[in-house]
């Protein structure tokens, strides 16, 4: 099997659906709101439709570049892919590597090929904290913290437990200044048309 899979697995996860998406809607999504250029920024600036688009899109090619090292090099390989995805799309290369999506609808991918029950766990618990608190940010890092405890709860094999170390521990990472507008009462809520 050629590694090129792994290289494959990062420009697929490079692909800048938002950005491309801002840009056919003439607006920069890097200078707009969140500046994030990730699913909810593009929600909040372009629209429903578009923010779920860039969401399905987000979650296809990280699921794509799990799934082909996955068939590659099994579970590590697919791991391997997975994060790879999550870094392209976190500090993109096409942004000179700044930080640029937060990893979640990627992940999101990743988990779906990979720990499909863990997923629908994680994907519930994402959609309760939003309902109740309005806060997308609190919910990607509540389903995220998730996909943790649960991978070891169904004692998922170890390339997977790792794997939820390593990407929440993104994730997590990447959403703390959120946080900190959080607990300043100062972050955007679902609906709102500010930074996220």
């Amino acid at each position: 099997m050629s590694y090129w899979v792994f290289l494959i697995a990062y420009v697929l996860g490079s692909i800048p659906f938002a950005y491309i998406a801002g840009k056919i809607k003439g607006t920069d999504l890097r200078k707009h709101g969140s500046g994030n250029m990730g699913a909810t920024n593009a929600y909040r600036l372009l629209g429903q439709k578009w923010g779920i688009g860039i969401l399905v899109c987000d979650a296809l090619k990280g699921g794509a570049a799990a799934y082909i090292c996955l068939v590659s090099f099994g579970a590590w390989g697919a791991v391997a892919g997975g994060l790879l995805a999550m870094l392209g799309h976190s500090y993109n290369p096409y942004f000179g590597f700044k930080p640029s999506g937060k990893g979640v609808a990627s992940g999101l991918g990743i988990i779906t090929v990979l720990i499909p029950r863990v997923m629908l766990i994680a994907v519930t618990v994402f959609i309760i904290v939003v309902a109740v608190s309005r806060y997308v940010s609190l919910g990607s890092v509540m389903g995220a913290l998730t996909v943790l405890v649960m991978v070891f709860a169904f004692h998922e094999p170890t390339p997977y437990m790792i794997f939820a170390l390593i990407a929440v521990s993104m994730v997590v990472f990447r959403h703390r200044s959120n946080m900190k507008r959080i607990l300043d009462g100062t972050e955007a809520k679902f609906g709102q048309k500010k930074g996220e």
